[in-house]
């Protein structure tokens, strides 16, 4: 007796060999077809990790660097010109244990050195650690709060102490936000794979 299909029509007969079956045909087979230019597989493989790389422009953030260094060295200027000249406050600085009025050669020099040395740890953190504006901020952050307690732990009068205070705090928010924003424009950032 030959089968049925599903609408009832008589199927025809299968050879010995296994010929001549006309049963249906799934139309939808469970096939997988790769975009083309992509393995099959590539959807299940598992993407690199991948870091940050960055080309540093080395003249051009060590140049913003000793602009930086001569704009902190004005901050400090202008504003011992102000604590003293308009102010009338006078300037006092601890050496070797004694009070002594800040020189502005002095406080100038050294608010340009801070400024040579903060591009210097920010090109070292563009080099080679993750997040460098995020480190570079707190270390400046740091550096800044460090200068801004120093004069009180001194014997001078208290107008002194926060006249010092401030120039510290101009002087380091100064250096922090121009040689930040210098290396910002300085390095340019692209993506290479990496653990492989």
């Amino acid at each position: 007796m030959s089968e049925r299909d599903d609408i009832g029509r008589a199927r025809a007969g299968q050879g010995p060999a296994g010929f001549g079956e006309t049963r249906p045909v799934d139309p939808l087979p469970e096939t997988r077809v790769a975009r083309p230019g992509y393995p099959a597989d590539a959807a299940a493989s598992p993407q690199p990790r991948r870091r940050p790389g960055r080309v540093i422009d080395a003249t051009r953030l060590w140049a913003g660097g000793f602009m930086a260094g001569v704009v902190a060295a004005g901050v400090a200027v202008v504003g011992l010109l102000i604590a003293r000249g308009v102010l009338g406050i006078p300037v006092l600085v601890e050496r070797k244990g004694h009070l002594v009025n800040a020189s502005m050669v002095w406080y100038a020099v050294g608010a340009f050195l801070a400024a040579i040395v903060a591009t210097g740890l920010l090109h070292g953190l563009l080099a080679g650690v993750p997040q460098p504006y995020r480190f570079f901020g707190w270390i400046v952050g740091l550096a800044t709060a460090i200068a801004v307690l120093i004069p009180f732990t001194t014997g001078a009068k208290v107008e002194s102490k926060v006249a010092v205070a401030l120039i510290n705090l101009a002087i380091g928010v100064c250096i922090g936000s121009i040689v930040s924003s210098i290396g910002r424009s300085a390095a340019r950032v692209l993506d290479e794979p990496y653990g492989y």
